[in-house]
């Protein structure tokens, strides 16, 4: 195999989208990469919140939250799969590593996934993680699908910022992300194309 053709890994990055990218829920998005592998991708959508916000979404699940920093929180539109599904990203939680919860994917930098309801439970308790994003659904890439995609110029990508995910306001996300690249979105053409 040549250093040309070495598999990447967007794992623990950013994709934001290419100002040319007029898809409807990924135009002007930025996504969190949780697991990139030669298998395929997935992430979550950082920057599309949802018309609910987390209290409701407690509602749903017969729990309560008892958090009053997450009380104007939303929930995220993560991705086009499983929206019915919820999602949260935090902070690793285990000191030595292991997780706390039932299903969680740790991600290298630091944060984890979590997918089972203990985590909204601990929320409920006043507990939990301190920093959370929680979405419903995920964006997901097939097999070589994410790496065309760069190759036709409709991402870029950069090591990811968590400060952005969860400290950021949320109309300012894209252009943060492409600040960590020392671009702004006017910099950049519709048009780009291959020489």
């Amino acid at each position: 195999m040549s250093a040309d053709s070495a598999p990447i890994n967007l794992t623990n990055h950013f994709l934001i989208a290419m100002p040319g990218l007029s898809d409807e829920l990924f135009g002007r998005s930025v996504v969190f990469m949780c697991e990139h592998s030669e298998r395929g991708a997935l992430g979550l959508i950082i920057n599309k919140p949802g018309e609910i916000l987390l209290p409701r979404l407690f509602e749903k699940v017969d729990l309560n939250l008892a958090r009053d920093d997450l009380a104007a929180h939303p929930v995220f539109q993560g991705g086009p799969v499983q929206t019915e599904r919820g999602f949260v990203l935090h902070d690793a939680v285990g000191d030595d590593g292991e997780g706390v919860y039932a299903s969680t994917l740790s991600i290298p930098g630091g944060l984890e996934m979590t997918t089972s309801r203990d985590v909204l439970e601990a929320m409920a308790l006043g507990a939990g993680p301190s920093r959370v994003f929680v979405s419903l659904g995920y964006a997901s890439w097939a097999k070589g699908q994410l790496e065309s995609e760069i190759t036709e110029n409709s991402w870029l990508t950069v090591e990811a910022d968590p400060a952005i995910i969860f400290e950021a306001p949320v109309d300012q996300r894209y252009e943060r992300a492409m600040g960590l690249l020392g671009l702004q979105p006017w910099m950049l053409s519709r048009d780009a194309g291959h020489a």
